[in-house]
């Protein structure tokens, strides 16, 4: 399951995109009200998911991660059960100045997704350029949907 994250906000309707900017400011003022979620009952560490693509290809599926600014050894990525998760932290950088605006994510994220079936989670890939994590699933013979013929 891919858990849910905030994205561009261009093609919303101005009374959505207001709410986002809302949102956005009670996020920022409860995070400088209670670095490091110290209120109880709420944590300022929620795992956000990253922007993603998944193409289905002839050979293979291939995936598409945004994680402008994260070093390939903040990301893990593991396979079980059919399941891909990638999971890492992005670490907030030191500012010399105080920080008037933020919308980049930091902290910890998790990109859940289900594989299909004909997957082959044996020879999975994955190569971080320019902030951009590209995983290649090939794709097996198994798993493929074929004609049943009726009778009777």
């Amino acid at each position: 399951m891919t858990h849910p994250a905030r994205h561009s906000r261009g093609g919303l309707p101005p009374a959505l995109r207001e709410l986002e900017d809302l949102r956005t400011r009670v996020d920022q003022l409860m995070h400088a009200a209670f670095p490091g979620g110290g209120f109880p009952g709420l944590s300022m560490a929620e795992a956000w998911a990253p922007a993603a693509d998944i193409e289905d290809t002839e050979d293979a599926y291939l995936l598409e991660l945004e994680l402008p600014g994260v070093d390939r050894d903040q990301i893990t990525v593991e396979v079980a059960d059919g399941e891909l998760d990638v999971h890492g932290e992005v670490k907030e950088k030191e500012h010399t100045g105080a920080v008037r605006h933020r919308t980049r994510h930091i902290g910890q994220f998790d990109y859940r997704t289900i594989l299909p079936p004909n997957s082959d989670t044996e020879h999975i890939s994955a190569n971080l350029t320019n902030g951009v994590l590209t995983m290649k699933v090939p794709k097996t013979g198994k798993g493929k949907a074929q004609h049943i013929e009726i009778t009777g």
